[in-house]
């Protein structure tokens, strides 16, 4: 195959490059194959990820390298098409980019920008759009006791009035969403806090609400501090860069309420996109009418 290729999306001109070499060496699962699944599977990816100030985990010599870097700015060369959002931060202020087109999700994934992470609001870090909360096992905990603490989180919501769609982390934990009505982010972070502590005070043994590694021995870490406007989390249908490639993608409340496999290769997202759609469509649906208590 050729160092370069020379290609069209969406009327931009792309140069993608070395797409043989091997980005997750125990499959051999190439660049060019990633190309191909971010591709196949924008339809879904990009209206969780559009409007949203996007940060990538870069490895340029695949997972297994040395080069591995968290990129916010926009890096230097990007193409004058290229979608940016300025972001205001506490100690200075960046433009990122808005992975809001194929021909954007293209070429930072041919920049070996192999996860896209978004933070919970779109351009405006005091207006949050969505709560989330990353269910994290400690040791001698996984994903049955993942699953456990899901469907409590997902109850707790459900007598707030708010509706939770979940998927996999693309590791070994899960991601809970609920979508919100534009809402502060003190707001939302207390919110997120206190159900996390009510779930660790209904049951104890099983979940914990903060970080430290010395009470995490056996339970779930409930992160809900993932709510603060600094923080992103793995957007829905990003590839993950673990040993093998998986994706953080959309399951159903069936499949954590029984024991079905929740771990997923791209080629198996794109059978479940092509047979179910987008599991995560709810999150769009609801963004403009849920509510906190």
């Amino acid at each position: 195959m050729p160092d370069r290729i020379a290609t069209t999306v969406d009327g931009r001109t792309l140069t993608l490059s070395h797409l043989d070499k091997v980005w997750w060496p125990e499959t051999g699962y190439t660049k060019g194959q990633a190309l191909d699944y971010y591709a196949k599977v924008a339809p879904v990816l990009l209206p969780h990820v559009a409007g949203r100030a996007a940060s990538f985990i870069r490895l340029p010599d695949g997972v297994e390298g040395t080069t591995r870097f968290y990129a916010k700015h926009v890096p230097p060369g990007a193409p004058e098409w290229v979608s940016t959002i300025e972001v205001v931060g506490h100690e200075e202020t960046r433009r990122q980019v808005d992975v809001d087109s194929l021909a954007t999700l293209m070429w930072a994934a041919n920049l070996a920008a192999i996860e896209i992470h978004v933070p919970q609001w779109g351009t405006d870090p005091d207006a949050h759009d969505r709560l989330v909360l990353d269910l994290d096992p400690g040791p001698g905990a996984g994903m049955a006791e993942c699953r456990e603490v899901a469907l409590l989180a997902r109850d707790v919501l459900a007598e707030d009035g708010l509706t939770c769609v979940v998927k996999t982390s693309g590791s070994k934990g899960l991601h809970l969403y609920a979508a919100l009505k534009p809402t502060p982010e003190a707001a939302t972070s207390a919110y997120a806090k206190a159900l996390a502590q009510r779930l660790e005070r209904e049951r104890p043994e099983l979940v914990v609400h903060r970080m430290a590694k010395n009470l995490r021995a056996g339970r779930v870490f409930v992160d809900w501090s993932q709510n603060a406007s600094a923080k992103t989390t793995a957007a829905p249908y990003t590839l993950r860069a673990g040993p093998e490639p998986t994706v953080s993608a959309p399951v159903t409340w069936a499949e954590i309420d029984s024991a079905a496999e929740l771990a997923f290769g791209p080629d198996e997202v794109l059978e479940r996109v092509a047979r179910d759609g987008d599991g995560f469509a709810p999150l769009l649906a609801a963004r403009t009418t849920g509510r906190l208590p």
